[in-house]
């Protein structure tokens, strides 16, 4: 039997503090606790999973955890400044050298993916609770397995077109609104050798992490980003004449 896929949900954890929110009550055990969940339901054997969250040393990511980890996934939305560069930056050298990396939603906006992407990955949004239709447009992508088409979610935040993100290597979900917004809402890209996936559902407002087959995009989406190869980044080394040969 294979060793299980080590993976780290990280959640920026503010809105689940806050006493009465809306996201205390959907998610008691927070957002990070409610997406493990779901991944031990939908992986059991195949997966260990652990949580991080800002508050913590390191924001719970300091390097024997980054380097303990296969497939992060990431969910952040009030404080993306207060992520520190130094684990941002190791975040990076980490993907760059095979881990696999979900980022959540509102992460479209944190300082990994907008490092990964290159772009401001800013979008058009609202907030008032519109239905969301998720169409898989490559049914045929290992993400998409299992997943209903469309996949219905009666109440999210819009988020909409632009979407300033570079053009994916492939597009695997596209959203629809009753504003007659779209969304590229599920879509890949690899960086080095270690490969990026960004699934918009997920609000902190909605019980979206709680959804079924939200919850089988992000299982099928940890099993794709698994690494084909974990280490260093490369870097640029001196070969002298006929290193090949010797």
């Amino acid at each position: 039997m294979s060793a299980p896929l080590r993976v780290t949900v990280w959640n920026e954890n503010i809105h689940e503090r806050r006493e009465g929110s809306r996201a205390a009550e959907l998610y008691p055990e927070g957002i990070h606790g409610a997406i493990a969940a779901g991944l031990r339901a939908h992986l059991g054997d195949g997966v260990r999973v652990r949580t991080a969250t800002m508050e913590e040393p390191d924001h719970g990511l300091p390097p024997e955890v980054v380097g303990d980890t296969d497939v992060l996934l990431w969910w952040g939305h009030e404080d993306h400044p207060g992520v520190r560069d130094e684990v941002v930056d190791r975040v990076h050298r980490a993907v760059l050298g095979g881990m696999g990396i979900i980022v959540l939603h509102s992460g479209h906006y944190s300082k990994i993916f907008r490092r990964l992407m290159g772009t401001t990955c800013s979008l058009r949004w609202r907030n008032d609770g519109d239905r969301e239709l998720v169409w898989t447009v490559a049914p045929t992508h290992p993400i998409a397995a299992g997943v209903p088409d469309p996949l219905v979610i009666d109440e999210q935040e819009m988020y909409g077109e632009y979407f300033d993100i570079p053009a994916p290597e492939q597009l695997v979900f596209l959203s629809t609104f009753s504003g007659g917004e779209v969304f590229r809402s599920g879509a890949t890209w690899t960086r080095g050798f270690g490969r990026v996936f960004y699934f918009s559902p997920g609000d902190q407002e909605y019980p979206v992490y709680h959804h079924p087959d939200v919850q089988t995009v992000l299982a099928n989406g940890v099993r794709w980003a698994a690494p084909v190869r974990r280490g260093d980044a490369l870097d640029a080394t001196f070969h002298p004449r006929g290193w090949f040969t010797s």
